[in-house]
């Protein structure tokens, strides 16, 4: 039995990939990224010879390989990287738009390490380390940069390892989720931080209704920013680009050894 498993990481078009590209691979049983958490019981009634796993994991990374690669060693596993300014910027914006309300000092400090996020996140190189450790299968490390310029070679990449094969005129290439401007984020973040200066953000996370008030604040935001002055947000920036700068430097070494790392192994196509 083969098996293969999408492991992200998020924000690499995990998204677009699990509705728009996965379930039009020929010639295996795909398990869409809702159904992660019955795949053990999806695999063990052994329907199929082969599976298709997918489920984008970033801070769970290591907890989640390590607990799929104890019930099934013998895994393909598949992760796509972005470089690591471009991704956790595209991190920020996302926790902004769920309404967290902190400026990206806070949300990541290469420096101090203080941030929501630890710094070891933006460690690439070490999770496909971690991939090879707990897989007994070499992974296949694509580029999300790829993925947007030139989509077809990277779904041929996919069909190679996983042995596939796909219908490049079945398959959409608009975007599965629209981007949000940067006024948008900034009158999030303004309003978040004022409601969490009023609330306590885990009682709000840890009750239904607190999550619902959340969702509904951010999204009216969202449709109706236009409404709000612009004052509020004049001379503000959602990230500093010195900060990205300085992530982009920290780390070049770290995706160096990536970028080395794939293109030593980039499968074969035609």
């Amino acid at each position: 039995m083969d098996i293969f498993f999408h492991v992200g990481l998020g924000k690499t078009g995990s998204t677009y990939l699990q509705h728009k590209f996965f379930p039009k691979l020929k010639g295996i049983h795909y398990i869409h990224h809702t159904n992660y958490k019955k795949s053990f019981d999806i695999i063990g009634r052994k329907k199929h010879n082969r599976y298709f796993v997918s489920r984008e994991f970033d801070r769970q990374f290591l907890t989640e390989i390590k607990k799929f690669s104890a019930a099934y060693p013998n895994t393909y596993p598949i992760m796509v990287l972005r470089r690591q300014d471009s991704w956790i910027a595209s991190q920020y914006r996302r926790f902004t738009k769920n309404g967290r309300g902190i400026y990206f000092k806070e949300f990541i400090d290469i420096d101090n390490n203080n941030g929501r996020w630890d710094k070891k996140e933006l460690n690439f190189y070490e999770k496909i380390e971690q991939l090879e450790e707990y897989f007994n299968q070499k992974p296949l490390v694509l580029l999300y940069d790829e993925l947007r310029k030139d989509p077809v070679n990277f779904f041929k990449k996919i069909a190679s390892y996983t042995n596939t094969t796909f219908n490049p005129e079945s398959i959409s290439l608009a975007p599965k989720h629209k981007s949000y401007s940067e006024k948008q984020l900034l009158h999030v973040r303004r309003i978040s931080r004022k409601m969490l200066q009023k609330v306590d953000e885990k009682k709000m996370d840890n009750t239904k209704s607190g999550r619902r008030m959340r969702k509904i604040t951010t999204h009216l935001i969202m449709y109706f920013h236009w409404l709000l002055p612009s004052s509020k947000i004049n001379g503000e920036i959602l990230i500093d680009p010195k900060d990205l700068e300085d992530i982009k430097h920290k780390y070049a070494e770290d995706w160096q050894k990536c970028l080395d790392y794939i293109d030593q192994n980039a499968p074969n196509i035609d």
